[in-house]
């Protein structure tokens, strides 16, 4: 009857060990989707930037 039941328990084990590695992994692809979607946000705050920076640049040439 031991071997039955520590079956059982070693299973049960197996499966919270699981579990809770699966809450980290979402936890970390969580994290990692927001600073994807931060680095997005500041690559295209930098094109603006450069947008209008180059387009100064340009209106500068132009002038001379």
């Amino acid at each position: 009857m031991f071997w039955p039941m520590f079956a059982v328990a070693m299973g049960f084990l197996g499966v919270a060990v699981l579990g809770v590695l699966a809450v980290r992994v979402f936890l970390e692809a969580r994290r990692l989707g927001e600073q994807v979607a931060d680095s997005a946000r500041r690559i295209s705050r930098a094109a603006e930037d450069l947008e209008r920076a180059s387009a100064r640049a340009a209106d500068a040439v132009d002038a001379l």
